[in-house]
């Protein structure tokens, strides 16, 4: 073994360890960060739960000032019709008692408006904050996969990046573990209490009150909180089918796609056309998934950027690969810019990656005013070891 190559590898493994003591500290970041904003959302969760409090509190005495009000009112009224049976001093305090109560009413009222202000502000740095912790943790997850795969003896490591079945073999393995991640999250979702359903709880508190007080208000609160229950179960709903489509373990990827697509359409109103070969038919769980993401990505990407009303979609299968195109009428781009730009272009990015992965490709055809066109080339067959580039 000659000197030179000991030294090539002594360095190569300097910048492994390089690159791996940089990732370490990068995750341990990451997980600062997603520690922080988990705190700041139970923070803000807490403090809209008192405001809610509050806001009920401030209610229910407003009720009970607008009936001393009404009272004190018809108090006045039988006063001033009579001034001769009533003194001076009772007359006096008659008008001094209506205008206490309706200066506390009016009082009552800010109270709540400002109450109610304050619990947009916080229910707005509270979706801010949810969507980060999202993002800090889906980050947080691939830190993980990547020092899984990366941790152990360095040689090895070396030798199986270099390796090309061993990569494919890598990155069939690192979208399964997402896709589990996906159903953990999706079976803790369905299985547990929402944190939007802090405020039904909330809601149901305050009609229970309201129940001994004021039954016709209790029954138009009932309403709010039963459409307040659809709204967050459907959202709910949509968030679970998103992380994990169960209709393709069931079904498989066409009739999967073509709901989504027909539920895209009727949410954006863009109208889509979708087709694919007749007895469409592959048992690659992977494959499926990737082609739906893939579509799910692509469809993102135009109701986004696209100003696109009509998709065209064929999903065709060959006796060795699969192929699909989606096609829009949108204003285009220039692709040859893609790379480097924030607009779609992570998207663009994570649908390549995904083909890849399978020893597919994704290409971009698209000019700016003419629309664009992707085309995706996965093949079926395992022992396939060359990138389909060539089977255009």
């Amino acid at each position: 073994m000659s000197n030179n190559y000991i030294h090539n590898a002594v360095k190569m493994n300097q910048v492994l360890n390089r690159i791996f003591a940089a990732i370490e500290e990068s995750k341990e970041e990451i997980f600062e960060i997603t520690d922080n904003l988990s705190k700041e959302c139970f923070r803000l969760e807490k403090k809209l739960a008192e405001i809610n409090q509050n806001i009920q509190e401030v209610i229910l005495d407003q009720i009970d000032l607008e009936k001393l009000e009404k009272k004190s009112r018809r108090w006045l009224v039988d006063v001033s019709r009579d001034f001769s049976k009533h003194s001076e001093l009772k007359i006096r305090e008659a008008y001094e008692h209506a205008n206490n109560l309706q200066v506390k009413l009016i009082l009552k009222r800010k109270e709540e408006e400002k109450l109610t202000n304050e619990r947009k502000d916080i229910e707005a740095h509270l979706r801010n904050a949810r969507k980060n912790l999202e993002r800090a943790e889906k980050l947080a997850t691939k830190f993980s996969i990547a020092m899984e795969f990366m941790d152990g003896n360095l040689e090895d490591f070396n030798n199986t990046i270099t390796d090309i079945e061993q990569r494919h073999l890598m990155g069939r393995k690192i979208i399964q573990v997402q896709e589990e991640e996906r159903k953990r999250v999706s079976r803790e979702i369905h299985d547990g209490p929402a944190q939007s359903f802090s405020n039904i709880l909330l809601k149901i508190d305050y009609c229970e009150k309201l129940m001994e007080k004021d039954v016709e208000k209790a029954k138009a609160e009932t309403q709010v909180l039963k459409d307040l229950v659809r709204g967050s179960t459907k959202e709910i709903r949509k968030i679970i089918y998103n992380l994990r489509p169960m209709a393709i373990d069931d079904l498989g990827i066409v009739p999967t796609l073509r709901r989504y697509l027909e539920d895209f359409q009727k949410e954006t109103k863009i109208d889509i056309l979708f087709e694919a070969s007749p007895h469409f038919e592959t048992d690659d769980s992977v494959l499926q998934l990737a082609l739906f993401r893939i579509t799910q990505e692509a469809m993102n990407n135009i109701y986004k950027h696209s100003k696109a009303d009509h998709v065209e979609i064929l999903l065709n299968q060959e006796s060795t690969y699969i192929s699909m195109v989606i096609k829009d009428n949108g204003i285009g781009f220039k692709a040859k810019n893609i790379r480097g730009s924030s607009e779609g272009g992570f998207g663009i990015i994570n649908m390549k990656e995904r083909a890849e992965l399978l020893n597919g490709n994704v290409k971009i055809q698209s000019e700016q005013g003419a629309g664009t066109v992707l085309l995706v080339k996965i093949p079926t067959t395992e022992d396939k070891e060359d990138n389909i580039d060539g089977q255009n």
